[in-house]
């Protein structure tokens, strides 16, 4: 790629993403414009401007994306309720498809011809950037410099800093073992003592939550309104969708809520443990699935049931962007049309227990589903040739002789 002349950079301004930029100034001798994305994570934001000036960058893109983040991405994945693997909740894979998309904009408002980021050559983060890069702008140049450079270590890019006077800020308290990814639906860990499956995590590792031992001894109850299968108020207070997953995750954290500790299958082939924090999404998740109970159609909530796997691996693995994820998405969005009503829910030392559900559009019929005299509105007799005709073929196959066990 020796004809790149200017590079857009996912740009955090730390370590990894420091070295990078100087790495491209005099590997390519290209221009970078750098872009660093406000998702929530909990993290001042301007320093990266500071270093990246620091290190002659004329063009500096920082983006508040929090409402965004959860509008455009978090919510429609939780439309379909998405779980991967049955546990995770994706909070590191929907950010990529935001920071892809911003990473195309800033390429074709600077007039850049490549963009760069520093996801490493084991994980999925690669996958997921430059699918959504190509996606957007086919004819993309992706940089990669963990799949180039020689610098494998934290070792190695310390010193490749210090050769090149590259501004980093040394912390006298101890660096985290752990690699961390947070934005606004979760935070994750891994590596240290989580690549040994048998080692239980460390207690002081988890950052927004408590330990459910420690949370409250009496229970927090919120209610939830959901306006087209998305939140729109807690407790009666009208919240925009940023807002609400703030104020989630921080319900959950201080009632224990939203810890996991996976192993996982990644897109690129290998298994990986990983913890997560996910206060606000756990919260969110049982919550839909609440008012999805009284009013989705029985084989609605059934078909939405059976095509969420393939949908989450969509997301895991990188295709948001892609026809088959659109195409998913216009169908989730259309079946969430009378998603509408209030979710009540008890928060108790990691639990999120549903107390109540109600909706002007809820299919519940208590005049039908009651064990009571239900004045004729349901025929019970009606029951016998509905169970005969079901039995009919196990009936035939029984007469042909067939063995059941």
């Amino acid at each position: 790629m020796a004809d790149v002349n200017k590079v857009v950079l996912a740009y955090s301004g730390g370590l990894d993403t420091s070295v990078i930029l100087k790495w491209l100034q005099d590997t390519y001798n290209c221009e970078v414009v750098t872009f660093t994305a406000d998702l929530g994570q909990g993290e001042e934001v301007e320093p990266a401007r500071v270093k990246a000036q620091a290190m002659g960058v004329k063009e500096i893109y920082i983006d508040d994306l929090r409402e965004e983040f959860v509008r455009d991405f978090v919510y429609p994945m939780f439309r379909a309720n998405t779980v991967y693997e049955g546990e995770y909740l994706l909070g590191t894979s929907i950010a990529r498809p935001l920071i892809a998309k911003r990473l195309i904009e800033i390429a074709n408002e600077t007039g850049a011809d490549a963009i760069s980021h520093g996801a490493t050559g084991k994980g999925n983060d690669q996958v997921r950037f430059e699918l959504g890069a190509y996606a957007l702008k086919p004819g993309v140049k992706v940089i990669a410099p963990w799949r180039e450079w020689d610098l494998l270590s934290r070792e190695k890019l310390m010193d490749y800093a210090e050769k090149h006077a590259i501004p980093i800020e040394r912390h006298g308290k101890k660096k985290s073992p752990y690699s961390m990814d947070a934005n606004l639906l979760h935070i994750s860990y891994e590596g240290g003592v989580l690549e040994d499956t048998w080692t239980e995590h460390e207690e002081d590792m988890w950052k927004w939550t408590v330990s459910p031992e420690a949370a409250p001894d009496t229970a927090t109850y919120i209610e939830l309104t959901y306006r087209a299968g998305d939140i729109v108020a807690i407790d009666g207070v009208e919240m925009t969708p940023a807002t609400v997953l703030a104020e989630l995750n921080r319900i959950g954290g201080i009632n224990g809520i939203g810890r996991l500790d996976i192993v996982e299958n990644r897109f690129v082939g290998m298994k990986s443990r990983g913890c997560y924090e996910t206060p606000g999404g756990t919260i969110m998740l049982k919550g839909h699935r609440a008012i999805e109970s009284i009013t989705l159609d029985r084989e609605v909530a059934h078909l939405k049931d059976e095509l969420m796997p393939k949908y989450a691996s969509l997301i895991y693995n990188g295709f948001w962007w892609s026809p088959e994820r659109l195409m998913l998405q216009q169908m989730i969005d259309a079946s969430q049309a009378n998603v509408n009503g209030v979710v009540r829910m008890k928060l108790y030392k990691g639990n999120v227990i549903i107390t109540g559900r109600k909706s002007d559009d809820s299919l519940f019929d208590a005049n039908i589903a009651t064990f009571e005299e239900d004045g004729g509105a349901y025929n019970q007799q009606d029951a016998a040739g509905f169970i005969k005709l079901n039995a009919l073929r196990m009936r035939i196959a029984a007469n042909k002789g067939r063995k059941m066990l």
